[in-house]
């Protein structure tokens, strides 16, 4: 369960936590029509910071570009700015930022151009998604019966929330049946992600990974792998991956914002190399976690550190 703060961000303004409400025929509470992003502040040893904020609300901003809210009244350096702000008055070190768009109550049309677009932002303390001790032991998951939603009916590289009943159905079979998590195929068969995650392949020491076509989210921590892994000189392969090879792949691991880096030690019961994280997955992650700790240099740009309280104030 979540643990309230003291503040939320509404529409330019801090309001009580308890005040946040939204009317029952509200037009996203019915239809889906929001987008939404979800992004970590971690507790560095050089303060608290967001990783990646800029791509995160760049994102959001497109996925509401995409569903044509048009303006939504605030340019991507305010909503940043906002995201740091609630994070600042809550007192949060370390936190997760929930930062989401809506069109509101008006119209109960499937059309709504017309109502107003609401914008929120909250935050909240958050530990690992898939459980602590899935970054080292790694998670068991299965080949979903779900695919994923087919390209051309709703757009995969938008984070809004009508997508997520897909997700929902994905996770929820998955846990029916004993499994951390599912990975679903696109509409052709091949490896597209899980319920909330990128799925990244390792064999014989080439990194693979799902394009964008295959009804994947463009994520934020994929993106940043990749340039990981570039950068430690890993090749890497964005190509359509068939069903199969997730059962003879050396590694596997998700990658995601509540994810993070967490390696999958099974699929569909079948043991995924030695059944244990391994060793490219390992690097991988202890890279990343050693930059959004603030142990490595961040060498990439991709922290965005909070002002102390008394700063903020003044």
């Amino acid at each position: 369960m979540i643990k309230p703060t003291e503040k939320i961000w509404h529409n330019g303004r801090l309001i009580p936590w308890d005040e946040a409400k939204v009317h029952v025929l509200a037009h996203a509470l019915h239809y889906g029509t929001s987008v939404f992003e979800g992004i970590r502040c971690y507790d560095t040893r050089n303060g608290p910071a967001m990783f990646r904020l800029r791509e995160h609300v760049r994102r959001m901003f497109e996925s509401a570009k995409i569903y044509r809210f048009g303006d939504i009244g605030f340019t991507q350096e305010e909503f940043a700015q906002a995201c740091v702000d609630v994070s600042v008055v809550n007192g949060m070190s370390s936190c997760y930022v929930r930062p989401i768009v809506f069109r509101g109550y008006g119209d109960v049309g499937v059309r709504s151009l017309n109502n107003p677009i609401e914008c929120y932002i909250a935050c909240w303390e958050w530990g690992r998604y898939l459980g602590a001790e899935a970054l080292e032991q790694g998670v068991d998951v299965c080949v979903s019966s779900w695919t994923r939603i087919a390209p051309n009916t709703l757009p995969a590289i938008a984070k809004v929330a009508a997508n997520y009943m897909n997700s929902q159905l994905i996770l929820m079979e998955a846990n029916q049946h004993g499994y951390t998590e599912g990975i679903a195929l696109d509409t052709q068969g091949y490896v597209s992600e899980g319920s909330g995650e990128n799925v990244f392949l390792i064999r014989d020491g080439i990194i693979y990974t799902p394009p964008l076509g295959t009804s994947v989210l463009p994520g934020i921590t994929r993106d940043a792998i990749i340039c990981i892994a570039g950068e430690l000189g890993y090749p890497l392969r964005e190509q359509a991956i068939p069903r199969e090879w997730l059962y003879i792949a050396d590694e596997l691991f998700f990658t995601g914002t509540a994810a993070e880096v967490t390696p999958i030690r099974s699929v569909d019961r079948i043991a995924v190399g030695a059944g244990r994280r391994g060793p490219i997955t390992e690097h991988l992650q202890s890279e990343f976690l050693a930059i959004t700790s603030g142990d490595a240099a961040d060498r990439f740009g991709w922290l965005s550190y909070l002002p102390t309280p008394a700063a903020a104030v003044a």
